[in-house]
């Protein structure tokens, strides 16, 4: 091997070397500011239970899933909510599904952007990924988050909370098709547009 040709060879080491430990960092920190926005949660009065808060904490997430790749979405959703469990206030219910319907999201919006890199891509991975976590949504909600917060809050008293709003409905599975699968929907594309807005910027950051 010539002088150039190592010098070429180490310089592209040197290069994929940086890029791995710049995707580590930003990983990070899009992880530290996720776990920071699942504290800046808030009810919707009048339209969901005060149980069920809003927040933003998957727009890190789908950032990550954007500049790095699905994977890194995904390990965003891990880390942010391994560190919530240190505080967590549902016995690690809340934090797992969470990370479930988080995952889906990102992953989904992440695959597909990665495959047709471009403005429309986001636009369709993301709205596909945000219509398969509300579907996911119903079936953990159903079989296994709220199941199991019924060890805190009755059956009753959380189908009630949903009455509150709709008299009419009568069942947990009601409850959910009504209220949390819009609801999903909704805080899914809110990260959307909120990432379509800041995107570009960000990425000169992340990707260097």
């Amino acid at each position: 091997m010539s002088a150039n040709e190592s010098k070429v060879s180490a310089t592209a080491v040197t290069a994929v070397s940086d890029s791995r430990v710049r995707k580590l960092c930003g990983v990070a920190m899009l992880s530290a500011v996720a776990y920071v926005l699942m504290f800046l949660e808030f009810p919707l009065p009048l339209i969901m239970p005060s149980f069920i808060k809003m927040d933003f904490s998957e727009l890190p997430a789908l950032v990550a899933a954007f500049a790095y790749g699905p994977v890194a979405g995904v390990a965003v959703c891990l880390i942010k909510n391994l560190i919530h469990l240190l505080n967590t206030q549902s016995g690690g219910v809340g934090e797992l599904s969470n990370f479930i319907l988080g995952a889906v999201f990102v992953f989904i919006a992440g695959s597909i952007y990665k495959k047709a890199h471009s403005k429309k891509g986001a636009i369709i991975g993301s709205t596909v990924g945000a219509l398969l976590m509300s579907a996911v949504s119903l079936v953990t909600n159903y079989y296994v988050v709220y199941p199991i917060y019924t060890v805190f809050m009755p059956m009753e008293a959380i189908v009630a909370a949903y009455k509150a709003i709709i008299p009419s409905v009568n069942s947990l599975w009601e409850c959910l098709l009504i209220f949390n699968v819009p609801f999903t929907f909704f805080k899914g594309m809110c990260s959307v547009v909120i990432t379509f807005l800041i995107y570009k910027p960000l990425s000169h950051i992340l990707k260097g």
